[in-house]
This record gives structure tokens, sequence and C-alpha cells, in this order.
């Protein structure tokens, strides 16, 4: 299957926006209070739930038919044991995240991209929710709620309202709630800690606690190789932190969206550092590797002369919810602890 480039697959405009609340509404508080539920009367199953700005989103019934046009919302339901009805790019969701369990059943319906979802698809399906992030779609908000209740999260906290992860975390419950699923995701999330600590322990006794990585994502953009930089507030750096593995990167700035784009030029700053990489599924990651071989900077690099650089599988995916973070977290955990 040809993947789309990944530079279009990943871009991530810098929105600024206010969004009109469902129920009512309040001032954007960030990611932390996007957890935040109340039930309505106790002979009812109706349910308000609080999105990521705020909003009030009333449900009448719990959802059965949901459609999610953003990747993380897809893989959160799954986590939840619900198939989607849709998922915004279907294919993309099945080459990035191909690793994870339980996938999109063939029975799930691609509604359009990411960026620029089909409204008639979606309202095809007769959803009786829909979830997304407010950066890609803010635009289409209304229309998305004529067809059904609407959820939007922010999966990228501001400066100061939390981490990444602490909002991957928020959501997932918020999502739980919405969907009738919290004693599943509290589950989850209580077997994703469990994970933590046992990889923790195997890096423990690796000796190779408190490791300093330098964690990057490549892709090739006009024949160059590119470096995603993880920064601290990124969900994968904070993922890494749950195991024991400390970041190395250092960003001169707070970073949105979690990480700084760069060339190997930048790398020269972290030579002593392990070197972990996410080549991108595009097209043949022996290219990256093929063209960082004929790189003069990278063949100078220390880590790179110590032997000390590992690729982590294509399909890891440093975006995602509790399930993702899991199979990321183990493939570190794996890196530094196998025998070379």
């Amino acid at each position: 299957m040809k993947l789309k480039t990944f530079s279009a697959l990943l871009t991530i405009p810098a929105l600024s926006f206010s969004l009109a609340a469902c129920s009512s509404s309040g001032d954007n508080g960030g990611s932390e209070d996007s957890g935040s539920t109340e039930s309505s009367s106790e002979n009812s199953e109706s349910v308000t739930v609080t999105d990521g700005y705020d909003n009030e989103v009333t449900l009448e019934e719990t959802p059965e038919n949901v459609v999610a046009l953003e990747w993380v919302y897809a893989e959160d339901l799954l986590a939840l044991g619900m198939q989607p009805a849709g998922i915004a790019d279907l294919d993309g969701y099945n080459d990035y995240l191909a690793d994870i369990e339980p996938a999109p059943s063939e029975d799930v319906q691609d509604v359009g991209t990411r960026q620029e979802p089909s409204l008639e698809h979606i309202a095809e399906l007769e959803p009786d929710l829909i979830i997304t992030a407010g950066y890609r779609h803010e635009g289409i908000k209304e229309e998305l709620e004529e067809i059904a209740p609407t959820l939007m999260y922010n999966p990228y906290p501001a400066e100061g309202e939390g981490n990444q992860y602490e909002e991957m975390e928020a959501t997932f419950e918020s999502i739980a709630k919405a969907v009738g699923e919290e004693d599943k995701a509290a589950q989850v999330l209580n077997d994703l800690d469990e994970t933590y600590d046992e990889l923790s322990t195997e890096i423990e006794d690796a000796g190779r606690s408190d490791e300093e990585v330098l964690l990057s994502l490549s892709y090739l953009a006009n024949e160059n190789v590119t470096f995603r930089l993880f920064a601290d507030n990124s969900l994968a750096a904070q993922t890494m932190e749950q195991i024991g593995v400390d970041n190395a990167y250092e960003s001169r700035q707070f970073e949105e969206y979690g990480y700084t784009e760069t060339s190997v030029d930048a790398l020269e700053n972290y030579q002593d550092q392990t070197f972990i990489d996410i080549p991108t599924p595009e097209g043949d990651r022996g290219t990256i590797e093929e063209t960082l071989n004929n790189n003069e900077v990278w063949n100078s690099l220390s880590f790179v002369q110590n032997d000390n650089v590992h690729r982590l599988p294509s399909s890891t995916w440093p975006y995602g919810g509790p399930l993702s973070s899991e199979v990321f977290a183990e493939e570190v955990a794996d890196t530094l602890t196998s025998e070379e």
C-alpha cells in the first residue's frame, strides 16, 4: 500500500480559536479539565461530559455508534472495547498503528482524511457521537454537531497547562465516561502502570536506569532526513519517564506540539547520549538509513561511531493513547535491555 507523504500526514497547523459551547460554555481551561464529567438524574441514562475546551456535551443515551476523526480517539475507543463506526484516514491508521491491538474491524468505515473528513460519509453512518481534535475541525464544528453530539479535545496543552501524557490520560477517561466504560478505562490505565513497573525493573536490572536517550522520529523531506527531537512535554518523553528513562533533548523554548524539527547538524550536541530513532514507514525505511550513511556529519557523530544508534519499528506511534504508549514503552525497554 502506498502511504501518503509523511509531512502531510503529520502537519499540525498552528491555530488559535475559541469554541462555542454545545450545552453551555466556559473559557479554554486546557486539557487538565478534559476528564471532568457530571451525571444528570440518577434515573436517566444521560450524561454530561466536559471536553478539552470546557464545552459541556449532554448525551441522552450511551453512544453505540461513534465516529473518530483523529487516530488517537479511535485507539481510545478500541482500548475500551468499542469498534468505531468510522475512522478518518483508516488506511493510515492501519499503517502507522499496525502493532496496536485490537485493530479496527473490517466493518469500520473510512470517512475521509483527518484534515478534511467527509461530512456526507459521516452522516451516512448515523453516529450518536463524534470525537475529534479541535485544532483540526473547529471550523466545521457546527456542521458536525448537526450530525451528532461532538466532543473536541486538545492533545497539545499550552505551556503551564500540563503535559501531553496527562492530557492523554484525562481525555481517555473523558471518552470512557461518554461511552459508559469508566471501569474499563480504569483497568486499562492500571494495567499500563503495571507494565511500566515491570519494564522499569527490567531496565534497572540491566544497569540502564536513568539512561539519557535522545529520541527522534525521522522522515525524508526533499531528499534530506529531518529529525523530530521530542521535548520533555511530549507524550513520548513522558512515557519514557514512566519506565525510568531520561529524555536527553532540551528545547530552548516551549514546544507546543512536543518536538523540534531539525537536521542532522543539531545532533552534534548530543553525541554522548543513546540515540533512539523511529523511521517513518513512508516508502522504504532503508532509504533513510542509506541517506544518513552517506552523510559526513552523521558518520562523525560519537553515537554512530560507537554503534549506539537504535531504530524502533516504523509502526511505533508516539502520538497515541494508552495502547500506543504501552507498545512504545516496550520497544524502548527492549532496545535498552537486549544484548546485541
